[in-house]
């Protein structure tokens, strides 16, 4: 009886933790009461579509989903949780939108967890560091044993500590900076995520197109070998031009593989940094031509002003100047309050009878003779002068940085252009007249393969050069922060 028992309990515990696949759109997004409001489908075997509120077991959602993104989820039997939440990739005219790319990768990079994690722990220890010492209470006796038969006195006490001098609040302002430092690791690492997934999103779009080139050449290539042997067959080629041709088209097929398989590597590492690895491949927005124009001076400011690294520096020094202040606080003496309350069992020589009850008080205070805090003063004057010595020196390498990423954005941008505008155009048109002119036995085959060649390299270098500029300006714009898996910045709430 009680093994049956056993068993229909562990068979409803296994009923109850049943999951159930979740598919809907945000249509809001709550994020003081921690609730994301789903227009879902139907679960099945749980309920029909509806739009509900649900509340989410990994709060960090809430400040990377907006309205109208799509989501997955796992929900369980009596548990109205959202666990596991995703961002769902959608698709703007069959493509994969790089937006919906870094929402999955916050989502999903254990980092991000890691930073918010040490937001809480310094937000934990701020609150910590303003509350007030605890009373003490306890038992009392005097004379127990002592003094005329059945005398001695007895009660208890109350002692507190009065914390003088704004030490408490002086403590609570370095928390709370170092919480504040925690946040701007958070932001931090937000952005070499999703730099990482714009680098990697860029880098598979241009092996995309280099795909797209490639087969472009193929078939060129096959026109061209097609047109030899049409030509050798009526005597007008040799046999070497044939060849020739049949050996560039073997050659651009090779080329082919090669940048099918660049493209399937690059789509394997954007696939990893989303957090993703089985994300079935599709085809990427390509706007690889829309390059953003970016200015030198507007970037450096840009980059001074905004920089996470650059925030956190700051906020470092605020730290230190504040524990110079606290450590000076520190000497200033607390007060010392205890009272005891008790009853006197000694007996009055008038009356004969116990003395009854008697009350007392102290105060003190320690007196700052020996030690003033002259120790912790002088180690927060020198944390003072390095914090803003470090700071000077994030600024400097900021500069330096975004000066050299604009030399590869400058030059990459200007030979995309001069590909685009001059070079391309005018490589395409000579090789339709040297084949032309081949055809009509005005031109050597040397020279279709030369004005061939020349073309199909000119593609690629421009590919590659949209890509050394696309990967230039995320760059810059995302102030050089770039390994999304690179660990949080470690600061005094971790």
């Amino acid at each position: 009886m009680k093994t049956a028992a056993i068993a229909l309990l562990i068979a409803g515990l296994a009923q109850a933790q049943t999951g159930h696949a979740f598919r809907g759109t945000v249509t809001s997004v709550d994020t003081t009461g921690k609730r994301l409001t789903i227009q879902h489908e139907a679960i099945e075997g749980w309920m029909g579509a509806m739009t509900m509120a649900y509340a989410v077991d990994n709060p960090d959602v809430l400040n990377v989903l907006k309205p109208g993104d799509r989501i997955t989820a796992t929900v369980y039997d009596n548990d109205p949780i959202l666990h596991a939440v995703a961002a769902v990739v959608s698709t703007t005219k069959g493509s994969v939108r790089l937006e919906d790319l870094e929402k999955m990768a916050l989502l999903a990079n254990p980092s991000m967890a890691q930073a918010r994690a040490g937001v809480r722990s310094a937000t934990g220890l701020a609150r910590q560091a303003g509350l007030y010492p605890n009373p003490t209470v306890g038992y009392y006796g005097d004379e127990i044993r002592g003094g005329y038969s059945g005398g001695g006195k007895q009660g208890g006490f109350i002692s507190q500590t009065i914390v003088l001098g704004g030490k408490l609040g002086a403590a609570r302002r370095v928390a709370v900076l170092q919480a504040s430092e925690a946040e701007a690791g958070v932001q931090l690492q937000s952005t070499r995520i999703v730099n990482n997934v714009r680098a990697l999103f860029y880098h598979a779009v241009a092996a995309q197109r280099m795909v797209e080139v490639r087969r472009k050449i193929v078939a060129l290539s096959a026109d061209a070998t097609q047109t030899a042997a049409q030509l050798g067959n009526v005597g007008l080629v040799d046999r070497p031009d044939i060849l020739q041709a049949e050996v560039e088209q073997q050659q651009a097929g090779m080329n082919l593989r090669v940048a099918e398989q660049g493209l399937e590597t690059a789509w394997r590492l954007l696939a990893s940094v989303v957090g993703r690895p089985d994300l079935v491949r599709g085809q990427l927005e390509d706007e690889l031509e829309k390059l953003p124009d970016l200015q030198y001076e507007e970037s450096v400011a840009n980059t001074l002003r905004d920089s996470p690294e650059g925030r956190v520096a700051q906020i470092a020094v605020a730290r230190a100047e504040a524990s110079l202040i606290a450590a000076r606080k520190e000497p200033i003496p607390n007060l010392e309050i205890s009272a005891n309350l008790t009853h006197n069992f000694e007996p009055l020589e008038t009356t004969h009878l116990a003395t009854g009850v008697q009350g007392g008080a102290q105060v003190g205070v320690q007196i700052p003779i020996f030690n003033r805090n002259q120790g912790a003063i002088e180690s927060a004057r020198g944390q003072i002068e390095a914090a803003r010595q470090d700071l000077a020196r994030v600024r400097w390498r900021l500069q330096r940085d975004v000066a050299g990423m604009f030399l590869g954005y400058n030059a990459a941008r200007l030979s995309a252009q001069q590909y685009r505008q001059e070079m391309l155009p005018r490589a395409e048109q000579a090789f339709k007249m040297y084949t032309s002119n081949y055809q009509n036995m005005a031109a050597p085959y040397s020279l279709v393969l030369l004005a061939q060649r020349t073309l199909f390299q000119l593609e690629a270098d421009y590919v590659q050069a949209l890509e050394n500029a696309w990967q230039s300006a995320v760059a810059i714009q995302g102030f050089g922060l770039m390994d999304g898996l690179a660990s949080p910045a470690r600061g005094s709430g971790y």
